[in-house]
């Protein structure tokens, strides 16, 4: 981002489907297809990794870690130099070389210890790379540090997402999101549904201060608000006009 430009860019899973990454509500989105036993909003929370933490850690890797290796699309190297807020936790931005974005939904390749929500931790690399697929369950539980009672606090990891049952803190870096939605002058989502707390945060801000809205999306989602313009088309298709 240049000095003089304060648009900041808030995106979803719809950037990253050019990347082969299924987005979370079409057909073979992230939130259709649970497990054997649960739907996906029982598998992503909090409660479901402290107590049945295989079940939620083979649903994690087979449904988000086996998009590790995928690379970013046009869109991602577009953004590289701009303000930018994703919900992805794909790690594209960071792939495509924008060194300052906020992935304000955590990041697939790092985990943390697990810990009380607001704690200070540190993130570190994931071991997906080190996982034995012939042996799962099991391979997980060892590698994330986890006993026969469950996760243990302050020693066993975590992936880095926020989960369903957990709230926005500062490991998300959620005041500097907040603060970045201050300053703009211009938001423009891309290829989001607005189903999330962090959308309805900037588009509260966004009414507040009277600041122009673009959304980007072969489906937008409509919003109440006095200035947006709305673009049907893929982000691809905005860049590229």
């Amino acid at each position: 981002m240049t000095k003089t430009d304060k648009t900041l860019y808030i995106t979803g899973a719809g950037v990253s489907a050019e990347s082969g990454i299924p987005t979370f509500r079409g057909e073979d989105g992230f939130w259709t297809i649970g497990s054997r036993n649960y739907t996906p909003q029982q598998m992503a929370t909090r409660d479901m990794y402290m107590h049945n933490p295989g079940e939620f850690l083979k649903w994690y890797y087979n449904r988000f870690a086996t998009y590790r290796h995928h690379g970013p699309n046009k869109v991602h190297h577009w953004l590289a130099d701009k303000t930018l807020i994703t919900q992805n936790i794909d790690g594209l931005d960071g792939k495509a070389g924008n060194p300052d974005y906020i992935s304000i939904h955590g990041r697939l390749d790092e985990v943390t210890l697990f810990h009380h929500q607001g704690d200070d931790v540190e993130r570190i690399r994931a071991p997906w790379d080190e996982v034995d697929d012939a042996n799962l369950e099991s391979s997980l539980l060892e590698l994330f540090k986890i006993g026969k009672h469950g996760p243990i606090l302050n020693e066993s990891l975590k992936p880095y997402v926020l989960l369903f049952d957990e709230y926005y803190t500062e490991l998300y870096e959620i005041s500097r999101a907040q603060q970045q939605m201050l300053d703009a002058e211009k938001m423009v989502f891309m290829g989001t549904s607005f189903s999330v707390n962090i959308t309805n945060m900037a588009l509260e801000i966004a009414r507040h201060n009277n600041i122009p809205v673009e959304v980007v999306d072969p489906n937008p989602t409509h919003i109440l608000h006095s200035q947006v313009e709305y673009f049907a088309m893929t982000a691809q298709e905005y860049i590229s006009r």
